[in-house]
């Protein structure tokens, strides 16, 4: 007698030994109401965030009257713009499913060349920050290099280049810091503010802005931008469709170095000043928005207006808890909780099938 081949399971329509897939569970997955759910986040990555978003400004609204006041909504804005550039290179690196833990150092290391140059130098303000730009993209193709030449994991490369530009920028600032009323005033410029609808708006949330829209139309509308979500996705499938995986993430990190030299110029204006340890934990803030934004820590899903209003909440978050009397260390656990929370998210979301 031949052996009995397996038989079709009636609940799933599939064999049990065969490795196909259980359409049947996927159908009802999408027919239940957490089902579509699930597949409309994975859809728009951006939605979650937004309505985080959304419900946190309505409920520190509530909680404080000051809230929506018009010069603690600009001091929020302000807040955002270093962190919120930050982000942009943050993601562009997370979408190739690595992670850089230098992006703070190294927007200290440009924006000190930047003001050193400048104020004592005596370099002209324009080519100072070409020089900062420079450092960035140069601080980016090492992190690209040891990446993609070594294949060494992004975490390790950047947990060490870190450290490598932490301490080039003490050695090269002799651990001091360059005052603004010593650098010209086309740097420190991103700093002065004005008015919308009685807000005020500094110039440097301007070029982040102009950054969102420029980076958001490179990732949606041009081949590099496919490329990078293609190599996040699954780099073996990009290779085998000709994607030059290497030379997109060597791209990546370049790109991601230009970004930081432009936050660096943000920063000085910011803070009317440059210094060594200014902005170094900015690492960690950039992760935090965009993983609250959506992007996907495994690489492939995320968009960079997602990137965004993670910043925006963290920001949202810090001044709401803070005009509502609670202590930094409440603020600091509540971002926690949001990572936490994001990364769950994430996880579930990911199982939706296309």
């Amino acid at each position: 007698m031949s052996p009995k081949s397996p038989q079709s399971s009636p609940a799933t329509g599939a064999s049990p030994a065969s490795g196909t897939v259980d359409l049947a569970t996927e159908f009802l997955d999408r027919s239940t109401p957490l089902g579509r759910v699930r597949n409309l986040l994975h859809r728009y990555p951006a939605l979650s965030p937004g309505i985080v978003l959304i419900v946190s400004l309505i409920v520190f609204g509530i909680v404080s009257p000051r809230f929506f006041f018009a010069n603690n909504l600009s001091l929020i804005t302000q807040q955002v713009a270093v962190v919120g550039t930050l982000a942009i290179a943050q993601t562009l690196v997370i979408l190739t499913a690595g992670i850089d833990l230098s992006v703070g150092a190294i927007m200290v290391l440009s924006s000190l060349v930047i003001a050193q140059t400048a104020s004592q130098n005596h370099v002209p303000a324009v080519l100072a920050l070409v020089l900062g730009l420079l450092v960035g993209l140069a601080a980016g193709a090492l992190n690209g290099v040891l990446v993609t030449r070594l294949k060494l994991p992004p975490f390790i490369v950047t947990l060490g280049t870190l450290n490598v530009f932490l301490a080039l920028s003490l050695l090269y600032s002799n651990s001091a810091s360059v005052i603004g009323q010593d650098i010209p005033a086309l740097i420190t410029n991103t700093g002065n503010t004005f008015s919308v609808g009685g807000i005020g708006i500094t110039y440097g949330v301007v070029i982040m802005l102009v950054l969102y829209i420029v980076m958001a139309f490179i990732m949606t509308q041009t081949p590099w931008g496919r490329h990078v979500y293609a190599v996040g996705d699954d780099k073996e499938s990009a290779r085998l469709a000709g994607i030059s995986v290497n030379r997109v993430l060597l791209s990546v990190y370049v790109a991601a170095g230009a970004i930081l030299a432009i936050g660096a110029w943000i920063q000085i204006g910011r803070a009317d000043a440059a210094s060594p340890n200014a902005g170094t934990d900015l690492n960690l803030d950039s992760i935090t928005a965009v993983v609250i934004g959506g992007t996907s820590l495994f690489g492939g899903r995320g968009t960079i207006w997602g990137s965004l209003l993670g910043a925006l909440i963290v920001g949202v978050f810090r001044n709401g808890l803070a005009l509502a009397g609670l202590d930094v260390l409440y603020q600091t656990l509540a971002v926690g909780v949001l990572i936490i929370v994001a990364v769950s998210l994430d996880q579930w979301i990911r199982k939706a099938r296309n």
